[in-house]
């Protein structure tokens, strides 16, 4: 049953990747899908990017663990401001401004926004630095399902998944992605509300697993009843995990891409709330399970097998059905994250540093052949990069997601958002940005000791990058010299133009 499953699972995706060749002929097309893609399709592609099996396996077990129940705000927090407010505060803005300017990718915007190539190449490398850790992390979590599942060597689970992640991007490139994505969410959508029901179930329901973890006591608090709580065992720290996993999403490219792509201001509103639900399912389901590992701490080991083991230990018990499941939830959990990073480096190498550095004269055929071959460069070193943790043990690499993760949305994230919103942002302002997260989450990975011992975790210094950026950006630019006043309102130009809607969207003013 478990073979069968995924055998067609992988039909299913190498089939749409050679159907999607049709609107992978240009770099428009490879790249954004021809900016044509509908709400269903971009909410779920925003959502399985979203949510990778680092959530599933790594995140819900650790913070579930820590913080009992309460993790399960992380979750809604992923829902309400990773999803929700992301889609409401950039969606619109995103779509008209990085259509107008006519750009493919974040550092194009930030080239075009601010007349600063330098910014472009800036935050190509930053890009560059800081994803490939990131698509090497997506692999973690798989070696213990597979190995639970199959009884296979996780070498194979990792050149399995790279290869067949090659086939469909490179065929048919965001369509092809942005249509898997599609499956894949309605298997993670299906899986995460089985695996819940049938875990509780294990413990007696819902009812009785909160009772036994309220009974569950550690040595660290003394507290009753604290791994069932409101707030659990230690809010601040929980504060800093919501802050970088949902604000993060503000200004990951390869987030923020997927509204370049989207169609119109109807998909904008349908994705909005579509994208909202999903994340409640996914990210909230993952959480609120993690939240009940203590039930089966007589089964974990965290001292010798680490936060890693506590989702498949208590998955372990399940039937082979529900094993075969988790198993493609996690597979598309990852897939689709790794497809969704590899096509913004790979464009972001081409567009932004290959062509407009070495090969200016470069043909759309050419380009869309160069992204091609990144990609295929971009997943085998990831893929090497996994195998070369799995074999020597080096932990460090699965630690740099989170400091991916902080440096790209601490640099990011109030450079592009001030751009769609002020006309004030300066480019000393991005710089300030760009370089501040880099040099902090670098520090964080390097000299690790020396931070005051709130920073020491990378999430809370992510965290902090981020909310130090809105403050940057502001501050920064009211002291230095101000934007081009002609180069900055011709982008706000395109929020100004004239539209014709129905009575039924918005009512004119009678005599």
């Amino acid at each position: 049953m478990k073979i069968a499953l995924l055998v067609l699972y992988f039909a299913v995706l190498i089939g749409i990747g050679l159907y999607c060749r049709k609107h992978a002929t240009d770099v428009d097309g490879f790249v954004l899908g021809g900016r044509n893609v509908g709400a269903w399709l971009t909410a779920f592609a925003y959502g399985t990017s979203y949510f990778s099996a680092v959530v599933f396996v790594g995140y819900a077990g650790q913070f579930g663990w820590k913080y009992g129940i309460a993790a399960t705000w992380a979750g809604i927090g992923n829902a309400l401001i990773g999803s929700l407010m992301a889609w409401f505060i950039l969606g619109r803005r995103t779509r008209i401004m990085t259509r107008h300017l006519d750009t493919a990718t974040m550092p194009q915007f930030f080239e075009k926004r601010f007349g600063s190539p330098s910014l472009k190449i800036g935050a190509a490398v930053i890009i560059f630095i800081f994803m490939i850790p990131y698509t090497a992390s997506l692999y973690n979590g798989l070696s213990r399902l597979f190995g639970m599942a199959f009884d296979i060597d996780y070498s194979v689970c990792i050149l399995l998944m790279a290869v067949l992640t090659a086939i469909y991007v490179i065929a048919g490139g965001y369509m092809a992605t942005a249509i898997n994505d599609f499956i894949q969410g309605i298997v993670m959508l299906v899986g995460i509300s089985a695996v819940i029901y049938a875990v509780l179930e294990t413990k007696g329901g819902f009812i009785n697993a909160l009772d036994g973890l309220a009974r569950i006591s550690d040595q660290n608090y003394s507290t009753p009843g604290i791994f069932a709580s409101f707030f659990g065992t230690d809010p601040l720290n929980l504060l800093f995990v919501v802050i970088l996993t949902s604000l993060g999403t503000w200004g990951l490219p390869q987030m923020v891409q997927k509204f370049y792509a989207i169609k119109n201001e109807q998909a904008i509103q349908k994705g909005t709330v579509i994208s909202t639900l999903f994340a409640f399912v996914v990210a909230g389901g993952c959480y609120f399970l993690g939240g009940f590992g203590r039930l089966f701490s007589d089964q974990i080991n965290i001292a010798e097998n680490g936060f890693d083991s506590i989702i498949p230990t208590m998955l372990s018990g399940l039937s082979d059905g529900m094993i075969a499941l988790v198993v493609i939830l996690v597979l598309s959990a990852s897939m689709s994250t790794l497809s969704s990073l590899v096509i913004v480096s790979a464009s972001t190498l081409t567009l932004d540093l290959i062509r407009d550095n070495f090969f200016k004269n470069m043909s759309e055929p050419r380009q869309v052949l160069m992204i091609r071959g990144l990609v295929v460069v971009f997943i085998a070193i990831s893929a090497v990069l996994a195998l070369v943790q799995y074999k020597s043990s080096v932990n460090f690499i699965a630690q740099l997601m989170g400091i991916s993760w902080g440096a790209m949305a601490g640099a990011f994230l109030a450079p592009f958002m001030y751009s769609l919103y002020s006309k004030k942002a300066s480019t000393a302002a991005c710089w300030t940005c760009f370089i501040f997260a880099s040099v902090l989450m670098s520090a964080n990975m390097l000299i690790r000791p020396a931070f005051p011992a709130i920073m020491q975790s990378p999430i809370n210094s992510g965290a902090i990058a981020m909310l130090a950026g809105l403050l940057i950006v502001p501050i920064i630019s009211a002291i230095t010299p101000s934007p081009n006043k002609k180069l900055v309102d011709d982008a706000f130009k395109c929020y100004e133009e004239k539209v014709t809607v129905p009575l039924s969207t918005a009512l004119n003013s009678e005599k």
